[in-house]
């Protein structure tokens, strides 16, 4: 069982919604998980439409049970969310733990104890700890194998997550336990140039401490909170759904991985490494913005978050004739030999994307209304400008011919100036900014 406690003692950073979300999608993959409550406002029995006043026993009970000569199983008070997720909900009573327990030998391993009765009955645990270090808080540590520090990307922020990392790290050295510590980028905002350039800054100085899925600002998850509904319930199509499907992939992935890797040798030990980072990247904060620079253009072979910062513009060369000309013949033929709607779209679909033509790569996208369509990437230095498509017609089909040297490139679509991932190309990766980059691969 895999016990992942989502700490930070800063409030307002999204740890129950990172909590109820991550523990929802990894239910949809799948594993049975159960979420934890850990926060005496109980938050999460609000975010999942659990009545407050049907909650008979809580977290409290089971905890301090023991101590009390009258156990309590963890499954005694827990509620069936969906299928495979369960949740453990707190109650303000939560509060009196600490005074509770005063005196109590090894109260710091109430919750692990607990855990360690039903491990065969869980495949995942997601802790949602309190905005407040103290003795829950060091509960939740001694119970996890994984700790996610989700962290806003904005100065603020910064400073809180430098303290809680050094706060983490003193905790830590009470215990000696394998723990993998990750940091999130949570509630990011695409829109704000600083936002975008501390994400920059965090990926440089954390590196794989960094997890690679952002979870974006996104109005729809605030939604699901208020309707009481995780976000794959409420709007399993919108952005903020999929930053959680990517979210429980990694934390997925990253427990096959980690099998194959050596742990550190402590908490503390690996707490120490982040904070000095965090300390470093706290004092470039303090820096004007202005001092920040964006990553430049690297080669199409370079990280991904090069290719998701655009390039002061730059003269490109005069295009050829060939990538001047579109190919527009075949469609034109295809499209006269549909005799009806329904056959047209079935032919139509068959072009739609990216594909390869002898030496050349043909873009052909659908877009009706609009008044232009263009192409930045790796291959043109990300200047829509230099890659123009052609409208086929009156049919609202749009198509651009390059000749590229073999390789894999990264681009979107601008369409009226308004940037986006290629509808018609399945292959994409997150950029750094939260959005999807269209991949193509010539050979």
């Amino acid at each position: 069982m895999r016990t992942i406690a989502v700490v930070n003692q800063k409030g307002g950073c999204g740890k129950t919604t990172v909590s109820i979300n991550l523990a929802s999608a990894l239910a949809e993959a799948g594993k049975k998980t159960l979420l934890v409550d850990m926060d005496p406002q109980s938050h999460c029995a609000v975010g999942l439409a659990v009545p407050e006043e049907q909650i008979e026993q809580s977290v409290y009970d089971v905890l301090i049970s023991e101590s009390r000569n009258e156990p309590i199983r963890l499954t005694e008070i827990l509620w069936q969310i969906s299928d495979r997720l369960e949740l453990a909900p707190s109650s303000i009573d939560l509060s009196a733990f600490e005074q509770q327990m005063t005196g109590v030998p090894n109260r710091e391993c109430c919750l692990r104890d607990v855990l360690n009765d039903i491990t065969n009955e869980f495949e995942y645990v997601i802790i949602d700890c309190p905005p407040a270090v103290g003795l829950l808080t060091f509960n939740a540590l001694r119970a996890a194998t994984d700790v996610i520090v989700p962290v806003e990307t904005g100065y603020f922020a910064l400073h809180g997550l430098s303290k809680q990392l050094e706060t983490l790290s003193i905790l830590s050295r009470r215990c000696n336990q394998n723990v993998r510590v990750r940091v999130l980028a949570s509630m990011y905002d695409l829109r704000t140039k600083m936002a975008r350039e501390i994400l920059a800054e965090l990926r440089k100085h954390f590196s794989e401490k960094m997890l690679t899925t952002i979870v974006n600002f996104n109005t729809k998850i605030k939604e699901a909170a208020s309707f009481g509904q995780p976000i794959n319930e409420y709007d399993h199509s919108c952005k903020g759904n999929l930053n959680f499907q990517s979210l429980a992939e990694e934390i997925i992935g990253s427990h096959t991985a980690k099998q194959r890797k050596e742990y550190v040798n402590s908490l503390a030990d690996q707490l120490d490494s982040i904070t000095i980072s965090a300390d470093k990247l706290l004092k470039e904060a303090r820096q004007p913005i202005r001092d920040f620079q964006p990553a430049k253009i690297a080669e199409p072979a370079a990280a991904s978050v090069a290719v998701a910062v655009a390039p002061e513009p730059s003269v490109a060369p005069e295009p050829t004739p060939e990538q001047a000309q579109p190919a527009v013949l075949e469609i034109k033929e295809e499209r006269a030999a549909a005799p009806t709607a329904a056959q047209t779209d079935a032919k139509l679909s068959e072009y739609y994307g990216v594909s390869q033509v002898n030496d050349a790569v043909v873009f052909v996208t659908l877009y009706p209304r609009a008044e232009t369509v263009q192409a930045a990437g790796d291959f043109n230095n990300w200047q829509p400008a230099n890659t123009q498509f052609e409208k086929v017609g009156d049919s609202g089909i749009w198509q651009a011919k390059m000749n590229l040297p073999p390789g894999k490139y990264r681009y979107r679509l601008v369409v009226d100036g308004h940037w986006q991932q290629d509808p018609y190309n399945e292959n994409g990766e997150l950029n750094p900014f939260g959005d999807f980059n269209s991949i193509v691969e010539v050979k």
